[in-house]
């Protein structure tokens, strides 16, 4: 009888864990489209539930009793993937360790603090939980950017084109930290001594390198126009970089610039203001700024872009071999322009 008695109560404890098994470990999770699960900063657990439900995650049956089982009271903010298929019990234990999806931030070349904000917030090419509206006020602001060693006009500086790793979560603080991790690791003491021997300061080597970014895509070519913007530099002569007022007037599809663009007032206007602009005009590749600090040394004050359109350019000593081939470039490039024109007005019906 007894025997019979614990067989019963075997079978018993059985089901009744083979029902709550069945609760915690069944197919849970509805996820089909591969979409991300976002926990804003601030959310509680019944939020996460809410949300979990109305964005069809899970129908919300058994969610109380897996949560109370785990110990989950306190949400974690994140983006995290949810496998289509996964049970309630590694649902809970991935939300409850915070262990969410890292988002890639992928940098190449940004133009202005404008631009690189509007690309930040939930959804964007830069997917993250702070939006382009505190992200342009944190670069904008001086006292959040002085620990790092710059200001709103330099900011950018430190940007560096790379691919960086974020939490979802990560503020604009700790975002612009990244940058400043990955632009100390640039500078090392062997980059920091070229600067020095050039009598500049890494950030005025960046602005320098963000205009030779600017002129050309040519490798070989960096170094040759760094070594004439020195030169200039050098000898108290203005910059007159084309890529400047572009810069200064927001206008960077501008194909030729004019005598009027170049009474455009702004400190970015090297035409109108001597020495090196107050902070960069975009982002400049690592190549670009060691084209500054490995600069060869020349004679050349003056370069223009080759009347061949080869993507090279002509370098000179003085103004006169100059003016020669600047009208070559102009001619060519209004003789291109007119025979445009007339293509498009042979295409209209």
């Amino acid at each position: 009888m007894l025997k019979k008695i614990i067989i019963g109560i075997i079978i018993i404890v059985s089901a009744i864990a083979g029902f709550f098994g069945y609760k915690v470990y069944k197919p849970a999770v509805s996820n089909k489209q591969d979409a991300y699960f976002y926990i804003k900063t601030g959310d509680s657990v019944a939020t996460v539930k809410e949300n979990l439900v109305t964005q069809h995650f899970i129908s919300g049956t058994d969610f109380d009793f897996v949560t109370g089982l785990l110990k989950y009271k306190k949400a974690k903010p994140g983006r995290y993937k949810l496998p289509d298929g996964m049970n309630l019990y590694k649902l809970i234990k991935l939300l409850r360790s915070g262990n969410q999806a890292e988002v890639k931030m992928v940098i190449t070349k940004e133009r202005t603090k404008e631009q690189f904000a509007g690309k930040v917030g939930k959804g964007k090419k830069i997917d993250v939980e702070c939006d382009s509206l505190q992200m342009i006020s944190f670069l904008n602001n001086n006292d959040s950017l002085k620990k790092f060693g710059v200001d709103s006009n330099t900011a950018l500086s430190v940007i560096m084109p790379y691919t960086y790793t974020l939490k979802w979560n990560s503020t604009p603080g700790k975002i612009f930290q990244q940058f400043y991790t990955a632009y100390q690791k640039f500078w090392t003491a062997d980059r920091k001594t070229k600067a020095d021997n050039l009598h500049l300061s890494p950030l005025q080597v960046i602005s320098l390198a963000s205009i030779v970014e600017e002129e050309t895509n040519k490798k070989e070519d960096k170094y040759k126009i760094a070594s004439t913007y020195l030169n200039r530099v050098r000898i108290g002569m203005k910059l007159q970089a084309d890529p400047t007022v572009k810069f200064a007037m927001k206008n960077f599809a501008l194909k030729r610039v004019l005598g009027a663009h170049l009474k455009t007032d702004s400190p970015y206007n090297t035409y109108m203001y001597g020495g090196i602009p107050p902070g960069p005009i975009c982002t400049p590749t690592a190549e670009s700024i060691d084209a500054v600090l490995d600069a060869p040394k020349t004679d050349y004050l003056f370069f223009v872009a080759s009347y061949k359109f080869d993507g090279t350019s002509v370098f000179t000593t003085n103004l006169a071999d100059h003016g020669k081939y600047a009208r070559l470039y102009q001619q060519e490039l209004t003789r291109r322009m007119d025979s445009s024109g007339k293509a498009k007005q042979q295409l209209k019906p």
